[in-house]
């Protein structure tokens, strides 16, 4: 283990999913800013880090990592002393996690990034529009995950559990960004999600991890 560094764009979901563990942990690090516009995340230095020219990529020393969810989990077991703990040393509560993780990978994320792309990043990277049918069957499609999640959260303070977990911070960038858009009918719809919702975005790692945006270029 040695320096951290973290390279991304503080806008960008996965790179603020892992800013929010690296506060979660407490860790001090720093933030190397990859500007898209010049298609800096394509070039060979950077493609040094992450082969796909994808945002995030990691450091701790000589270790290099990239995909947002890998680099979580590297920082709750590497530093699993540290800070917030975001995974469980007990075997079933640490099984229960791991299936919500997936979950968000596999079953939330899909819809909504697709949600988030046509509200927020497609006008705002001069795409045009949104397409309004894509929205619709996304956003139904985003209606019937979260219905689940209702089930689930009346009986569990966290998708994670009954603490705050990993599961849990790997949702806070997109519902973050949805609640900005109409997709929040969906969330205040149901109560319990929508507590869920407020409890993970007004955690002072996720306050901080917004913070970088105010450096933005």
């Amino acid at each position: 283990m040695g320096v951290l560094k973290l390279h991304g764009h503080p806008y960008s979901g996965a790179t603020l999913r892992v800013l929010s563990v690296l506060h979660e942990k407490g860790l001090e690090f720093e933030f190397v800013p990859i500007d898209l516009a010049t298609g800096e995340h394509k070039k060979e230095h950077f493609l040094s880090l992450n082969p796909f020219g994808q945002i995030p990529a990691f450091e701790d020393g000589e270790i290099r990592m990239f995909e947002s969810r890998a680099i979580t989990q590297y920082l709750a077991h590497a530093y699993a002393d540290r800070g917030t703990e975001l995974l469980f040393k007990e075997t079933k509560k640490m099984a229960e996690m791991s299936v919500w993780a997936e979950v968000e990978a596999q079953k939330f994320d899909p819809p909504a990034s697709k949600v988030a792309f046509e509200l927020i990043f497609k006008p705002m990277i001069g795409g045009g529009a949104a397409d309004e049918a894509t929205v619709a069957e996304q956003q139904a499609a985003l209606s019937k995950v979260l219905d689940v999640y209702e089930a689930r959260l009346a009986g569990s303070s966290y998708l994670s559990g009954d603490s705050f977990g990993l599961a849990d911070a790997h949702h806070q960038p997109l519902v973050h960004y949805l609640l900005g858009t109409t997709a929040k009918a969906a969330f205040d719809s149901r109560p319990y999600v929508s507590r869920w919702a407020a409890d993970i975005l007004s955690r002072p790692a996720w306050v901080n991890a917004l913070a970088q945006q105010s450096n933005a270029p």
